[in-house]
């Protein structure tokens, strides 16, 4: 790649870098044909390929098992179209806009993604969606590619300020199923393209799009690549009267469906639990008419002394030591001797209360055979080789006559802020989440299909090394996602990001928002964070370090190229004899210079929530990962900036003050910083 070279200010082709992988593979396929219109184009020639591969090529109207419906090829193009268009920084609406690390980005969601594709490329951990369920009421995205935009901005007035329109999906619509396919396929194509190696993304539907959710997903992310379907009991917000329930079950089931990247590296996720304050979950059982089988206490444990070492299957020495002095007490025994309430010895003496179990454990057999038959003692020391415990030291207590295993309450408890908590493994079956109130979340009443914030943290807190992860919501709706991000920072001193989009959809007229002055979606979503953030520092005041939480987000909107249309077709003004010279100032004159910079930071690859310090003319981006200066520049000015050793520097190309300037350009950083990549615009 040359130094000095031209930005392209446009996202690239993925049909053009298809071709190009596959041309590198097999470039003996490479070929040329002629297309309708009689102009010659590239084209792969399928029977070398099928003689390549030595396989079968299934082609034409040829059966195969495939997943298809009208548009889809279409749909499929759509997704790898390169677009020209910008992200445009607005600092009046953002919070914090300087030291944020979070997004906020106005615009239709699959523009916003090509955009985002080059710079978040394998970086993002984590993807939450809530799109449209096609319940025949919704309002979908359509993406018409076939008429010209003045044409359907006549059909019916359903379209937003990018000109993207907004169609009711009616489910009288003879194309119901596929305009809803049509809508979520090429979104969930470039999403793919964004998750790490070991990422993750939750899809909230239900039961109308379900089946057609995870044959979507089947074809995009691989079957190999499912990893569980959830069952949401959502009542309350699924299950209004009527629908049918003359006919039907009463509907008050959602879906979360789970996809990761690939399998290989995605690590095993951290057990979901439904915690129930102690006290409460023994009295329920007694009420059941069952009994809590954690009862004793190991109040004695003294004496322990070295045995025997024996081995394990793999040869590693499991270490066993007896205990000579041990006593075990029920929980009304100690009750009783030291005058406490129940739940006060279950508080006191919560490391200490245990149970035993029979279950047959190759570590028992081997400490059963090695030891007695007498009612003693003993704790087996030693490293396994697989679960939970993988290459840790534990201890296994053993004893009694059948040397059962002693199982801790301490195991399936846990205390947290001087209360204890049973917790209970649970699936793929989730519920417990209030919904009551759950409109009013963010202090911000939002009627349709606002999810609970403790559903998107427990959504988060599965997954392993979560409190550094990037976290993408581009359906975000009232930032329910960026609201549960900030709070679980709060409570684990973690360090997510969030990247929101939304389009900028109008309320409805009769809808509590639109009563209250928000306008549209995003208005909603946009006070809410600030609201929550606000809340949140406010009721930690007193916290260590809550000043530091980042409760901020930088506002971009999705907008037209900065460019005019002559940066990228310079020979079509030539052929219509322009005066090219006359277009030398190729920008918008309507554009700012930190628009500018927004646009070559998606170009470069760089993250639009990177450190930005502008200091007169030029702009420091991650310090001097980036220089960039669209003012006027003479040689002086370039030295200066050549000798801070950027990796890159970008200047305008009329940015010169003269033809002198432009000489000594590359001859300055050949000279001072020969290392720096030179962009122009």
């Amino acid at each position: 790649m040359d130094k000095n070279e031209k930005l392209p200010m446009r996202t690239l082709s993925l049909a053009d870098e298809n071709f190009a992988v596959l041309a590198k593979l097999f470039p003996n396929a490479v070929t040329e044909t002629v297309d309708e219109n009689g102009v010659v184009v590239r084209a792969i020639d399928a029977d070398v390929l099928a003689q390549e591969i030595n396989t079968h090529v299934v082609s034409g109207r040829e059966e195969r098992y495939q997943f298809t419906w009208p548009d889809k090829k279409k749909s499929v193009l759509l997704a790898n179209a390169p677009i020209a268009a910008a992200l445009r920084p607005c600092r009046e609406e953002s919070v914090d806009f300087d030291n944020t690390e979070n997004l906020y980005i106005e615009g239709d969601n699959l523009d916003v993604l090509k955009l985002l594709r080059e710079t978040y490329l394998n970086r993002i951990k984590l993807i939450y969606i809530d799109p449209p369920y096609n319940t025949g009421k919704d309002f979908i995205y359509e993406d018409d590619f076939a008429e010209e935009t003045g044409e359907f901005l006549r059909r019916d007035g359903q379209y937003d300020e990018q000109g993207n329109r907004l169609t009711p999906n009616l489910d009288s619509n003879g194309r119901f199923h596929t305009d809803w396919l049509n809508m979520i396929y090429p979104r969930l194509r470039i999403a793919r393209d964004l998750l790490t190696d070991d990422g993750v993304i939750f899809i909230s539907i239900d039961d109308n799009e379900i089946e057609n959710l995870i044959k979507i997903c089947n074809e995009i992310f691989g079957e190999e690549n499912y990893i569980n379907t959830i069952s949401l009991n959502a009542k309350v917000s699924a299950g209004a009267s009527g629908g049918g329930e003359d006919r039907k079950l009463k509907k008050n089931i959602e879906y979360i469906v789970i996809y990761c990247r690939n399998l290989a590296n995605f690590p095993a996720i951290n057990p979901v639990y439904r915690e129930t304050e102690l006290m409460d979950y023994i009295n329920k059982m007694k009420s059941d008419g069952k009994s809590f089988k954690y009862t004793n206490i190991l109040y004695t444990c003294e004496g322990i002394a070295p045995f025997k070492v024996i081995k394990d299957g793999n040869g590693d020495d499991i270490e066993i030591s007896i205990v000579n002095n041990y006593q075990i007490k029920t929980i009304k025994q100690v009750s009783k001797e030291e005058n406490l309430t129940e739940k006060e010895v279950f508080y006191k003496y919560f490391n200490q209360i245990m149970t035993t179990t029979n279950a047959q454990t190759s570590i028992r057999d081997k400490v059963w055979k090695a030891t007695d038959s007498d009612n003693n003692m003993y704790i087996a020391s030693y490293c396994p080789k697989s679960g939970k415990n993988k290459g840790q030291k534990i201890d296994l207590i053993f004893m009694g006559k059948q040397k059962v295993l002693i199982i801790w309450l301490k195991d399936t408890a846990i205390e947290k802020d001087g209360v204890l908590f049973k917790r209970e493994k649970i699936g793929t079956y989730w519920d417990g989440f209030s919904w009551i109130n759950v409109t009013k979340e963010g202090s911000i009443k939002f009627d349709n299909g606002k999810k609970p914030i403790a559903l998107i943290q427990q959504m988060i807190s599965i997954i392993p090394n979560n409190e550094n992860m990037t976290v993408l919501d581009f359906f975000s709706g009232s930032a329910t996602t960026a609201h549960a991000v900030i709070n679980f920072n709060n409570e684990d001193g973690g360090k997510r990001k969030f990247i929101m989009v939304q389009v900028a959809e109008p309320c409805d007229e009769s809808s509590e928002a639109y009563k209250e002055g928000y306008k549209n979606i995003c208005e909603i979503g946009k006070e809410r964070i600030r609201r929550a953030g606000k809340k949140i520092k406010e009721d930690n005041k007193d916290k260590e370090g809550i000043e530091n939480l980042d409760i901020g987000f930088r506002v971009l909107k999705l907008d037209s190229s900065n460019m005019k249309d002559v940066y990228y077709t310079p020979g079509e003004y030539a052929q219509l004899n322009f005066d090219i010279e006359g277009f030398m100032d190729n920008i918008k004159p309507d554009r700012s210079d930190e628009d500018l910079l927004f646009q070559v930071m998606l170009d470069l690859g760089i993250p639009l929530s990177a450190k930005i310090r502008q200091d007169g003319k030029m702009f420091y981006v991650n310090d001097n990962y980036l220089i960039a200066c669209f003012d006027r520049i003479d040689t002086t000015l370039i030295t200066e900036i050549a000798k801070k050793k950027p990796y890159y520097a970008v200047f305008r190309d009329s940015s010169f003050i003269n033809d002198s300037a432009m000489v000594n350009f590359e001859q300055v950083f050949s000279t001072y910083s020969p290392n720096t990549l030179r962009r122009v615009l």
